[in-house]
């Protein structure tokens, strides 16, 4: 409860320090802040083009794979630019953590509201191409998925943070983990591939990542908000909330214990 009230007593700072971050990592460029929207739109609009126009991929049940595709690659960046760097971030700030008495336990959520501003733009794009091809999302599950994508942002980077900062090599072993979890994850797949094999699905379907991934794609593929908290989908919810508990009380245990030794080793 320590760390939640850290965030809330320093929220105008943290929110003012994720701006300058943002802002920073483009200060020296022409075109400044619009590269950190240009490169992951860009990105997205590829594998669209690749998939839709050049392997001419469907949708599922006849619907355009733009549609299919953008929400879930939106929450996937948002996941993964999260965790890659909210896990360094402590490093990246290390003069306040060696100079400064500063707040350290707040720094990895700086890096996720830095990254929150390219992820709540691809929200936006997604949602505008959705409603081109007349899909409109369930905005209450839009809101419900956001909120539940950063709670797990915030628990699982707080594990990440402090093992990245201690042992160095673990950011390298991160991302490699990331990029395993986007293909184990059905971001650019639909988990109809697989219906023929049921324990692999329940697996997969156990991930936080997959249910962030397609709760956010079935808000605009549905309009049935009991999709994902009421019907079938609900014992995944029920995992969803459990594991992202755990690993927040564990990842809080882990950060309280090594935070003495962050000014040494940085």
């Amino acid at each position: 409860m320590n760390f939640l009230k850290e965030i809330v007593k320093n929220r105008k700072l943290i929110m003012q320090l994720g701006k300058n971050d943002f802002k920073n990592r483009f200060a020296n460029t022409s075109l400044g802040t619009i590269w950190g929207f240009l490169q992951p739109f860009v990105f997205m609009i590829m594998y669209v083009i690749v998939f839709q126009y050049i392997f001419v991929t469907p949708g599922p049940q006849g619907a355009p794979y733009v549609v299919w595709f953008m929400p879930g690659m939106a929450m996937w960046m948002c996941l993964n630019d999260g965790i890659i760097g909210a896990s360094n971030s402590i490093r990246g700030y290390s003069y306040l953590v060696k100079k400064v008495v500063f707040p350290v336990d707040v720094i990895p959520v700086i890096s996720i509201i830095a990254n929150g501003f390219v992820a709540l733009f691809l929200f936006l794009i997604a949602t505008i191409t959705c409603i081109a091809f007349k899909f409109v999302p369930n905005i209450f599950q839009v809101i419900y998925i956001i909120i539940a994508a950063y709670a797990f942002l915030i628990s699982f980077t707080r594990f990440t943070s402090a093992v990245s900062t201690l042992v160095p090599d673990f950011s390298n072993l991160l991302g490699i983990i990331m990029q395993l979890f986007f293909w184990f994850t059905p971001v650019v797949w639909n988990l109809s591939q697989i219906a023929g094999h049921q324990t692999i699905t329940r697996i997969v379907k156990c991930t936080p990542f997959t249910y962030l991934v397609t709760g956010l794609r079935d808000a605009f593929m549905q309009s049935d908000m009991g999709n994902i908290v009421t019907q079938s989908n609900f014992i995944y919810t029920i995992i969803f909330w459990v594991v992202t508990i755990l690993v927040y009380l564990w990842g809080n245990y882990i950060f309280k214990k090594s935070k003495k030794d962050f000014a040494d080793v940085l």
